[in-house]
């Protein structure tokens, strides 16, 4: 098992609540973590249906078998399962008794609001980010991104261009219609591949819901199903107005650079380095890298950008208390004069000098200017001062 960052805050989640939920996407790795750390614990996959059929149908006498905690696996799957746990809970004072995970983030928290808030804490699992890896297992930039992170490409050696067309599949058939019963699942999946073209753009519903054909309460929808099923995430403008003419659309991204991938039909290196939109899909593997390492430290936000109305950008805005960092990613190699413009303007603007550049390259640079140039491999780097 390739260790997680995540495990030292699961940890400490358990030795102060009840109960801990590990949400994420299917696949990233939630039911191996919840065995290795709570190994003492039994485990039951509510997948299975004998196993789901008891929990439905009597489930206090369930829960009575697991008296001394469980690892409940998948439980979104029987919600008939959540009153029955707050009573439990609240007759016990011992830390740590039931670890739920779950791949649908919706369902999961509809229950958990309505009958275990503040029993219960929640750790969000994705994808490994690269410093879980081996530098073998990285490899260079371009692999690192058509691969992408997902474990079962790693741990069980699956090509990644077979393994995310098959994924995708079952996360439309499966997740989709369990979660909104959509009936027109080709529609649902050119709306998907249409999410990857715009990724790392600001996002326009109303163009999606023209090119889609169907109306903009759908697509709302749609993109929440997505944000629930940690597909996607949206990153907001920063709410402090360093220029009244910003723009306020919400940007687009997903969580994993080789679904985009996928979804956008490149499955060679040549594709991927003349693709037209490689600026973008490398600017959604850094972002997706500093949200997954906030997340391994159970810190569910904080990630802005900032753009005015005349073009002037920041990638990226990391604010912890009264810091504000500004992030700015490139994807080329060689570090230009150019990389340094969107920064000093923000310097300027801002009154402030600390300042990132992440690129492509594998070169970095501390300048007397404040500003810090760091490679893709050190994205790390940039957030334990955060």
């Amino acid at each position: 098992m390739i260790k997680r960052d995540a495990e030292k805050e699961l940890r400490s989640l358990a030795k102060q609540f009840k109960a801990v939920a590990i949400t994420g996407p299917r696949q990233s790795g939630k039911t191996t973590l919840a065995k290795y750390v709570f190994g003492s614990l039994p485990y039951v996959n509510l997948e299975n249906p004998d196993s789901r059929r008891y929990a439905i149908e009597d489930p206090r006498g369930f829960l009575k078998e697991y008296s001394g905690g469980a690892v409940l696996d998948e439980v979104q799957r029987t919600p008939e399962l959540f009153s029955y746990l707050q009573q439990i809970l609240d007759e016990d004072k011992a830390k740590g008794r039931f670890i739920l995970t779950g791949s649908n983030n919706f369902m999961i928290q509809e229950n958990i609001s309505q009958t275990l808030a503040g029993r219960i804490a929640y750790l969000n699992l994705l994808p490994f980010v690269i410093s879980e890896l081996t530098p073998g297992d990285v490899g260079d930039l371009n692999d690192r991104i058509l691969i992408g992170c997902y474990p079962p490409v790693f741990d069980q050696k699956i090509d990644f261009d077979k393994w995310y067309p098959n994924y995708i599949r079952t996360y439309i058939e499966r997740d989709v219609r369990l979660i909104r019963n959509i009936s027109n699942l080709d529609l649902f999946g050119k709306f998907l591949k249409l999410c990857a073209g715009r990724t790392g753009q600001l996002l326009n519903v109303n163009s999606i819901a023209i090119e889609v054909g169907a109306d903009n309460k759908t697509i709302t929808s749609w993109l929440g199903l997505l944000e629930n099923s940690f597909i996607i995430f949206r990153l907001f403008p920063h709410h402090r107005n360093f220029n009244k003419r910003i723009v306020k659309m919400p940007k687009l991204y997903f969580y994993d650079s080789g679904l985009v991938c996928s979804l956008l039909g490149i499955r060679q290196e040549e594709q991927l380095k003349l693709h037209p939109l490689y600026g973008n899909i490398f600017e959604t593997f850094v972002v997706s890298e500093i949200r997954k390492h906030l997340f391994n430290r159970g810190i569910q936000s904080g990630l802005y950008f900032w753009r005015d109305n005349t073009g002037h950008e920041i990638d990226l805005l990391i604010e912890s208390g009264n810091r504000l960092l500004p992030v700015e990613i490139k994807s080329g190699q060689t570090i230009t004069q150019d990389f340094f413009k969107p920064v000093e303007y923000w310097k300027k603007l801002s009154g402030t000098n600390e300042c990132v550049i992440v690129h492509a390259g594998n070169n970095s640079q501390r300048r007397t200017s404040g500003t810090q140039v760091i490679t893709w491999r050190g994205i790390h780097k940039i957030i334990p001062g955060f």
